[in-house]
């Protein structure tokens, strides 16, 4: 039998780890597919998906208006916070006022964690570098704060820093709608037809992780960077809901109105349309 190779890439994070358990573990048939798993930070997702190098790819819902040209969205797998999302933290107390013309880092310039902190604090000046490289640099001084993603939004304080702002509690509080933060996107040199079977796959994954939630969170904790196992079901809790099943109505509208304020503040030149891919219907 032939197979058709799909690359997939997504991040070494517990919350994709948990999405995708079962297509790595070969629970759920894939109907005539092999993946290659690609697991890279989503900077770095972002970059590569700059090239269209990836058949299926996580990334920031940021930085989709770069890459519209050649991918679609797919409307399972997102990561959408509902009043929470990436966390300013600091070593000195600090009220968000405070941070305009201070320096603080960020996960990667295409981030939505990048973008949200421009438009929320639109005159600071944001420093890139690693997600895992941000809480040390914070402590060590290198920079006034920073923007901490993954199990950092719920470990910061064990390292001694200070909350400054949850940028989903801003977004809430300005919008009135979710928070979506990371997207699945699939390339559209693949046709409409491949690609909704290759989205029925991720749902079928993603269905099956929920419905075997004590395997996958296992699977899940090899990406736990030292979390713990509570801290671990409460992290892929927030980031795998609803809205990774199917992207709501809300959520669609959320991602309008982000790159709508990204044009209007400068950052992005063109709102994309929003192109996405279902899973075909059982």
């Amino acid at each position: 039998m032939t197979f058709r190779m799909i690359t997939v890439g997504h991040t070494p994070d517990m919350d994709d780890a948990f999405m995708f358990y079962a297509l790595a573990s070969g629970a759920i048939p894939l109907n005539g597919f092999q993946f290659r798993h690609v697991i890279e930070d989503i900077q770095t997702l972002n970059h590569r998906a700059l090239n269209a190098e990836l058949d299926m790819t996580a990334i920031s819902a940021a930085s989709y208006p770069m890459l519209a040209k050649d991918y679609w969205i797919v409307s399972v797998g997102s990561s959408v916070g509902q009043g929470y999302g990436p966390l300013v933290i600091s070593n000195t107390p600090f009220r968000p006022t405070q941070l305009a013309r201070r320096r603080i880092a960020v996960p990667g310039r295409q981030t939505t964690a990048s973008l949200l902190l421009r438009l929320a604090i639109p005159r600071c000046c944001p420093v890139e570098m690693r997600f895992d490289e941000i809480p040390h640099a914070v402590q060590e001084g290198q920079v006034d704060a920073g923007v901490v993603i993954h199990e950092w939004q719920l470990i910061y304080r064990d390292a001694g820093l200070l909350p400054v702002l949850d940028l989903g509690q801003w977004w809430q509080r300005e919008t009135l709608l979710p928070l979506p933060l990371g997207l699945n996107v699939v390339r559209r040199s693949l046709g409409h037809r491949l690609a909704r079977r290759i989205a029925g796959i991720l749902y079928d994954s993603i269905l099956y992780a929920c419905a075997n939630q004590e395997d996958a969170l296992a699977y899940a904790m090899r990406y736990a960077r030292g979390t713990d196992a509570a801290r671990s079901r409460q992290f892929v809790g927030m980031y795998v809901n609803d809205d990774t099943m199917s992207l709501s109505q809300p959520c669609r509208e959320a991602l309008r109105v982000l790159w709508s304020r990204a044009k209007q503040a400068g950052i992005i030149s063109r709102v994309p349309r929003l192109s996405i891919v279902e899973p075909p219907k059982r």
